[in-house]
């Protein structure tokens, strides 16, 4: 049997940019409980507890203190770097309830073909599952130690934890290695023109919930 992390929260006055950041300065994180038609409630919880939660890798928790129910992780708010979270959203489930979500996909290992020239291409980077909460992983690796030189993986080929269920197509295409493609003489000639390529910012994490 899987172990269920135990989060201990407290409740939060809701309002403010000011009071969230000195809620994380305190080593705190807010964040929100909602779903089955219930009211929402406005919690704050350890930073240090909910990352073990997510280290541990089931997104089914326990919540203790100002509510005690189990909760399933929904999303968490991390900020421009991806190092720190800035936001939590926890969603009541019943144990054996289904959920959708979607998480990512990591590749793991090195691919042989691309000692022949090739170069590993990412295509999809999110799986969309459905599964108990209690198997819900925080992401899926994909093993590419065996992706030779112009083969492909799709989404039939992923080894999925148990309890785990894809809800996209089996042909879809995750990764392949495929030959380098040299820069086209345009392209060289528009790069040495001196103009820049229009970039779309990321935009930069809420702090709001």
């Amino acid at each position: 049997m899987v172990e269920i992390k135990t989060v201990a929260v407290e409740l939060r006055e809701t309002a403010g940019k000011r009071r969230n950041r000195r809620l994380r300065a305190s080593g705190k994180v807010p964040a929100v409980l909602y779903g089955h038609k219930q009211a929402n409630v406005s919690l704050s919880v350890p930073t240090e507890e909910i990352e073990a939660a997510l280290r541990h890798g089931s997104r089914f928790v326990a919540l203790t203190g100002a509510v005690n129910e189990r909760v399933f992780i929904k999303e968490c708010q991390w900020d421009t770097w991806g190092l720190n979270i800035l936001h939590v959203d926890f969603t009541r489930v019943s144990e054996h309830e289904h959920v959708h979500l979607s998480v990512p996909l990591e590749l793991r290992g090195e691919a042989p073909g691309t000692k022949e020239g090739g170069i590993v291409k990412q295509v999809l980077h999110a799986l969309e599952i459905e599964c108990e909460p209690i198997n819900a992983p925080d992401k899926i690796g994909v093993n590419i130690n065996h992706l030779a030189f112009n083969a492909s993986i799709h989404v039939a080929d992923l080894v999925l934890p148990e309890g785990v269920k894809s809800l996209i197509d089996g042909t879809t295409l995750i990764v392949e290695c495929v030959e380098a493609v040299e820069m086209t003489e345009d392209a060289s000639e528009a790069k040495v023109d001196g103009s820049e390529p229009e970039v779309i910012g990321r935009k930069k994490a809420e702090e709001e919930e």
